[in-house]
């Protein structure tokens, strides 16, 4: 059992600063972020925060997938579904089936985009009553694994801003253990006014470019965003001479258990999960060369992550940054974007700027990379914290 090592051969990803791989780097590269006032929504908030969001009517996104007229995809289904393809495309995956596959997508916002829209008209419009079936979160999930033709496994994780690390960590797990020889794992979500609304009222949204680790940081960015990752057994991809693009070396899952929106003030829940994802990739503190912080630039998490860093890191820690600068917390689909960076990272052997920052958090005097930083890498280890306390950390390794 566990046997196998869990290789990455294919990405995919949309965001506010890219619809591809090669677009999203080049922006991390010349620091150009997606941060901009609302434009696709109509909200009262429009001008009081900025967003990060990717500029395609959601009828531009159906025609790039050839959908048909009536068709009741939500956004993040849109979304999930272009990102899904590219990464199938990247690992060359054409007979889907060949192998046994399957899909673990993750989702916070699911079909709200279309149920808010539409629910004042379901009992009048029939029209409208088409997104019933498209508001629950597995929908999404659904249709990307009828647009790939996967039928062997799929399941949906919501555990808020950690869904996506926690769907990498399901498909490493099913892969080691012989079930599955292949899983698109990822995340998806929309904007909606349901979020924007609901991070409103916790009032820790910023109406500025949000500056992660900054001492005086005003709170976070919405975004907007998918990205998948196709793992393969170690064994399949060897069978296939594939290229490997990284391997999943270790990932770890811990409750903080404080509080439902809070993190505790030592962060124990993200320190239990770093240090699991050591442990299962059996290394040690000092063999991380590279942190992609959750840093979601609000004064609970970036204080709480920082204290649980140097918990585990002492007074060596790793340099590190938080890639939300860029694109926006994006919800269940952090994971996976930052995902994409940490491998990035690997391959490139650089690390990716933590924008906006000009001074250190008084209780940690911590610097994050501010530019674009040329080192070589071995191993990455990425951070996804979410509400409820559901910490999840994964560890990435350069393919070999």
């Amino acid at each position: 059992m566990f046997q196998n090592r869990v290789a990455i051969t294919g990405m995919g990803i949309m965001s506010s600063i890219g619809n591809t791989l090669e677009e999203n780097l080049f922006a991390l590269l010349n620091y150009k972020n997606g941060i901009a006032p609302i434009v696709n929504i109509e909200t009262r908030h429009r001008g009081d925060i900025k967003v990060g969001e990717i500029l395609q009517t959601n009828k531009q996104l159906a025609d790039s997938l050839d959908l048909p007229k009536d068709h009741n995809y939500s956004r993040t289904a849109l979304l999930g579904c272009i990102a899904a393809k590219q990464a199938l495309d990247q690992a060359n995956i054409e007979a889907i089936n060949m192998f046994r596959t399957g899909l673990i997508s993750s989702t916070s916002v699911g079909g709200m985009d279309m149920t808010e829209k539409h629910f004042q008209n379901y009992n009048t419009n029939s029209e409208s009553r088409k997104f019933i079936s498209s508001h629950h979160a597995g929908d999404s999930t659904d249709k990307i694994a009828e647009h790939l033709g996967i039928t062997d496994y799929t399941t949906t994780i919501s555990t808020a801003c950690s869904s996506a690390a926690n769907a990498i960590m399901l498909g490493a797990r099913l892969i080691k253990s012989g079930q599955l020889d292949r899983v698109i794992v990822g995340g998806t979500d929309g904007l909606a006014k349901f979020t924007i609304n609901g991070f409103k009222t916790l009032m820790i949204l910023s109406d500025t470019d949000c500056a992660p680790f900054d001492a005086n940081r005003k709170g976070l960015n919405l975004g907007e965003a998918a990205a998948y990752l196709v793992l393969e057994s170690d064994t399949l991809v060897k069978q296939q001479n594939k290229e490997i693009l990284a391997y999943v070396a270790g990932y770890g899952n811990a409750n903080d258990a404080f509080h439902q929106t809070a993190s505790s003030a030592n962060g124990d829940g993200a320190y239990l999960a770093m240090q699991k994802a050591l442990t299962v990739a059996n290394i040690q503190p000092q063999d991380i060369n590279y942190i992609n912080a959750h840093g979601t630039a609000t004064p609970n998490n970036d204080l709480s992550e920082g204290r649980a860093i140097k918990r585990v890191f002492g007074n060596t820690i790793p340099d590190f940054s938080s890639t939300k600068a860029f694109t926006g917390h994006t919800l269940a689909a952090a994971g996976a974007i930052e995902a994409v960076y940490s491998i990035l990272a690997l391959q490139k052997n650089l690390m990716f700027p933590n924008l906006n920052f000009n001074t250190a958090i008084p209780e940690l005097q911590m610097v994050p990379i501010t530019k674009v930083t040329e080192k070589p890498l071995d191993y990455v280890l990425s951070n996804s914290f979410g509400f409820g306390g559901n910490c999840s950390t994964i560890i990435f390794s350069k393919g070999q």
